[in-house]
């Protein structure tokens, strides 16, 4: 592209063009009230397949929506002639015939000025703590600022079919309304957890409950009260189209090689999350940072000899011995032998959740292990990919000169933190708002945080959002 910029952008700038972009930023991009993202949520599908995930653009000439991933919106240029679309999610300018984002200087003042504005009016709502809820507070705040599923529960797609008012995807929904109703006050979500106690009895009581047990409970109480939404043909490995599944399901892949006859037998299981063991726990850990290409790749700047997110991650997908007192029936020598393990990401989801194994269990010890973990605003999770097993050996990653996947880029947006011991302890929240805000949600207090506090955090689950939405 020239210095000049796109030359393309001047067939849109008449009659009313900054009024008409304003509008469109106003009500379809940062949607700042609960009007506007209710709006935004509502009519933001693609007017090609009724899609409302995989990467929706709007023209910039003409009301129409439709996916950048499956080129809808590329058909709908080429046919009206209508070169420039706007991207919903994250306001870039796309011009088709640049084939490229473009900057213009006064289209990129208009979207800051509406940006701040959304901003100013976007309701960040403490949670009141009802007696050791601190464990729900915290991952609350961490699914009401999930984009996706904000955007499904503010369009009032839920057909709930209970009889009875213990339906947990209603109460989710009415939250979502509460939480972006424009009011400053801290929420009493005293419904909730009664709901919670209802359906997840093992969280019953005042007694003080692991976050990420509530995470996963929420998320299985969720699919099973709305998986009958939607009924298109799921694409995940969970089989299942709701919109839980949808975000959060990713496939994991486990490929067990028999030592004699290096047959491969692989299964794919469906994960919501996935756990990392960490440097001092009982569980031996692999030797950290076997060199620095990758943690380049992943934006780490971290004091030598500090975990690293890229460790842990490495660690759970190195090839495991299984030794001689775990041997499997291979099928092809028909007989029990030695085997190694290894687990690969087969899928990924939307959003990716790392649970820090912080809290250990056993006969003999119970403790938290404080060990401190280093995590990146941005992630690239392709090393991690089954289809770059080739690349990987004895567990050690060798960069291949092919250009990293994007469609395997995530960006950090929420951070669970624990702070003491195991019999007294307490649960907080980071949370991006946009790129660079960010804020602490402490129950019912919200104050503004800095990226070094976020990225100085112990950090217990980490939260992270695909950068670019490929979703069929």
């Amino acid at each position: 592209m020239s210095p000049a910029g796109c030359p393309h952008v001047n067939s849109f700038k008449v009659d009313n063009w900054k009024q008409n972009l304003r509008l469109i930023y106003q009500c379809f991009v940062w949607s700042g009230s609960a009007e506007t993202r209710k709006r935004k949520a509502k009519s933001c599908i693609c007017h090609m397949c009724g899609a409302h995930l995989n990467r929706l653009h709007s023209c910039l000439y003409c009301v129409f929506f439709a996916c950048f991933s499956k080129k809808h919106i590329h058909e709908h240029a080429k046919s009206k002639r209508h070169n420039l679309a706007i991207d919903l999610l994250y306001g870039g300018i796309y011009c088709f015939m640049c084939q490229d984002y473009i900057y213009d200087k006064e289209m990129e003042q208009i979207a800051k000025e509406e940006q701040r504005k959304a901003w100013k009016m976007q309701g960040l709502r403490g949670l009141i703590n009802l007696g050791n809820t601190c464990f729900m507070n915290c991952i609350v705040q961490a699914l009401t600022h999930t984009p996706l599923l904000r955007d499904f529960f503010l369009s009032d797609r839920h057909k709930c079919e209970m009889q009875s008012n213990s339906c947990l995807v209603c109460e989710m929904s009415q939250l979502f309304q509460e939480f972006y109703s424009g009011h400053r006050s801290p929420h009493i979500p005293f419904r909730l957890l009664h709901l919670v106690w209802t359906h997840a009895r093992h969280l019953a009581g005042y007694e003080q409950q692991d976050a990420h047990e509530f995470l996963i409970a929420a998320l299985d109480v969720l699919h099973r009260h709305c998986k009958d939404d939607n009924g298109k043909k799921a694409n995940n490995p969970n089989h299942c189209n709701c919109i839980i599944d949808q975000i959060f399901t990713g496939g994991l892949q486990s490929d067990v090689t028999c030592q004699v006859c290096h047959g491969v037998s692989t299964t794919i299981d469906p994960f919501w999350d996935i756990s990392l063991d960490l440097p001092g726990s009982s569980t031996p850990f692999w030797p950290l940072s076997p060199g620095g290409d990758l943690t380049a790749l992943n934006g780490e700047s971290h004091a030598t000899g500090a975990t690293t997110l890229m460790d842990c991650l490495r660690r759970f997908t190195r090839p495991e011995h299984l030794g001689s007192s775990a041997k499997i029936k291979c099928s092809g020598c028909h007989s029990y032998q030695e085997s190694t393990k290894q687990l690969t990401m087969k899928k990924l989801p939307i959003v990716a959740c790392f649970h820090l194994k912080r809290f250990e269990h056993s006969a003999k010890l119970r403790r938290k292990i404080t060990t401190y973990v280093s995590f990146p605003l941005e992630l690239d999770m392709t090393p991690f990919m089954a289809s770059s097993k080739e690349s990987r050996m004895n567990g050690q990653y060798q960069q291949t000169v092919e250009a990293f996947n994007n469609d395997n880029k995530y960006s950090l947006f929420a951070v669970v933190n624990h702070q003491g011991t195991l019999e007294s302890g307490h649960y907080t929240t980071f949370i991006r708002q946009h790129k660079d805000q960010w804020f602490k949600c402490d129950d019912a207090i919200i104050t503004k945080a800095s990226i070094k506090d976020v990225l100085d955090s112990e950090g217990y689950l980490l939260f992270y959002h695909k950068q670019f939405l490929e979703y069929e």
